[in-house]
């Protein structure tokens, strides 16, 4: 019985390779105190149940040919829970993140890199120790992802990149200028003319008053009567070089007029991965609970079902897979016939 059971789920993931699969598939997984409560056992035991079940749903997806899987292990509002549930949740993950890394054949079988997503100065050092040790374990794996939220904000994240990004736009450009450049013997010398002029500036008005300085002095201001408009020739010298440092110091930084949702992107959590085709979130609750709000497009599909975490294998999630895959046939049947209808040549009546 329990090798027709496997020849039937080789069956079925073999058939869903035959349609479009989901790249980016991002999971909530709630329900496991829950799950807890009503089978009369521990609250952690709970948890690890719910790991039991992730293991089963990663080889589901790498199998499939899914390339990033994103979890929500743990919000950093979790924090407010009792420092019972808290400290065993942390120690659960530092046992979890080592069976992964260490003996973790589904991570090798699949080429998989953990990466773990979120705030890591909200964890204590040991925990830090093995997500940095985890990630170095597998860092050599490039076929697939498993990027474990822990502890996670959307919130969190995209006010992360939002600093990252002003951090950026305020270092000045590199500016690269060979030393005896046209450009930099020009600076030089208008640097030379500016100072001279300003000291010129300054003799004007040390000089005491005579007649011929009075005369000098009658000839200025007649100069500045008769063209009040134009300024003298050393002052409006000393402006145009100042007008000049100012664009050179304006352009030496990025405009922030070029800040764009892809500017953003690039410094999420998930930059470079590809975008979120999928969100499932089981235990009933329709809400996404501050996960992965900026990742969510117009084409993601997110899926609440009924079961708990623990619950939660290939039988509840074949459906949505199923589902997933004939909204986007449907999706590029539609583009094909629009694409089809705009290039037919248009029949004219002949007279």
């Amino acid at each position: 019985m329990e090798w027709a059971i496997l020849r039937l789920r080789e069956l079925l993931i073999g058939a869903l390779r035959q349609g479009p699969i989901p790249q980016h598939v991002a999971f909530v997984m709630d329900g496991n105190r829950r799950f807890a409560k009503s089978h009369g056992i521990e609250t952690v035991e709970g948890h690890n149940l719910g790991f039991e079940a992730l293991a089963k749903v990663l080889e589901v997806c790498y199998r499939s040919g899914v390339k990033v899987v994103t979890v929500y292990a743990f919000s950093i509002e979790n924090f407010k829970r009792s420092k019972y549930e808290v400290d065993g949740l942390m120690d659960m993950a530092k046992i979890k993140l080592a069976q992964l890394s260490q003996h973790g054949d589904l991570l090798d079988r699949y080429g998989v890199a953990i990466r773990v997503l979120g705030q890591r100065d909200l964890l204590k050092p040991d925990v830090l120790a093995e997500i940095d040790r985890a990630a170095q374990m597998t860092s050599r794996n490039g076929d697939a992802i498993l990027n474990v939220c822990f502890p996670y904000t959307s919130h969190e994240e995209i006010t992360t990149a939002i600093k990252s990004t002003v951090v950026d736009y305020c270092k000045p450009n590199p500016i690269q200028q060979r030393p005896f450049s046209e450009s930099h013997i020009k600076q030089t010398i208008r640097s030379r003319h500016l100072s001279v002029a300003a000291a010129r500036i300054r003799e004007r008005s040390r000089s005491p008053s005579s007649g011929g300085a009075s005369d000098v002095e009658d000839s200025t201001s007649s100069s500045i009567t008769l063209h009040p408009e134009s300024p003298p020739e050393d002052l409006a010298q000393s402006d145009k070089v100042t007008d000049e440092f100012d664009d050179t110091l304006r352009n030496s930084y990025s405009d922030p007029e070029t800040i764009t949702p892809e500017v953003l992107d690039n410094h999420m959590y998930t930059a470079g991965m590809p975008p979120l085709d999928l969100l499932v979130r089981t235990s009933g609750v329709e809400r996404l609970s501050d996960f992965m709000l900026w990742q969510c497009h117009e084409r993601t599909e997110i899926a609440f079902l009924k079961c708990l975490w623990p619950e939660f294998d290939l039988w509840q999630f074949l459906p949505v897979l199923v589902e997933w895959q004939w909204r986007r046939k449907k999706e590029e049947e539609q583009g094909r016939l629009g694409r089809s209808a705009t290039t037919k040549p248009s029949k004219t009546k002949s007279g």
